[in-house]
């Protein structure tokens, strides 16, 4: 099973992040963090690296029924969304909480990633 939804972008870096964002928000998830993977490398190891941006996507209701279900689930949210450049081109890349939680184990957990994966899916197939 593949761990995340990937696509190549045709935007530019900086609308992909900003594209990605007001799809959240449209979806009924907020960004709680946003990590500029470049600059905290170039900061702390002075390296250069290509851009790349992770997103830390919260939607609060399906997080209190996750968490009301398996309290552990905590360490798997929130749900990262990640916008990089690779050769030239942007990429999208968001997790699938399906894939992410099976190895919990816990059943009632299955439909509530279901349902965040659906709307996550939706947030992917509207960024382009």
């Amino acid at each position: 099973m593949d761990y995340c939804f990937t696509k190549r972008l045709d935007l530019p870096f900086e609308e992909a992040v900003r594209t990605a964002t007001e799809q959240l928000r449209q979806h009924g998830f907020g960004v709680l963090t946003e990590i500029d993977v470049k600059a905290t490398l170039k900061k702390k190891l002075g390296v250069e690296y290509p851009n790349y941006r992770i997103l830390g996507a919260c939607n609060p209701p399906n997080a209190h029924k996750a968490l009301g279900a398996e309290p552990n689930v905590g360490v798997m949210l929130p749900c990262n969304v990640v916008v990089y450049e690779q050769d030239d081109h942007t990429v999208l890349s968001i997790i699938r909480p399906t894939a992410a939680m099976a190895p919990i184990g816990n059943d009632e957990l299955k439909p509530i990633a279901e349902r965040i994966e659906g709307q996550l899916k939706a947030v992917f197939d509207s960024v382009h």
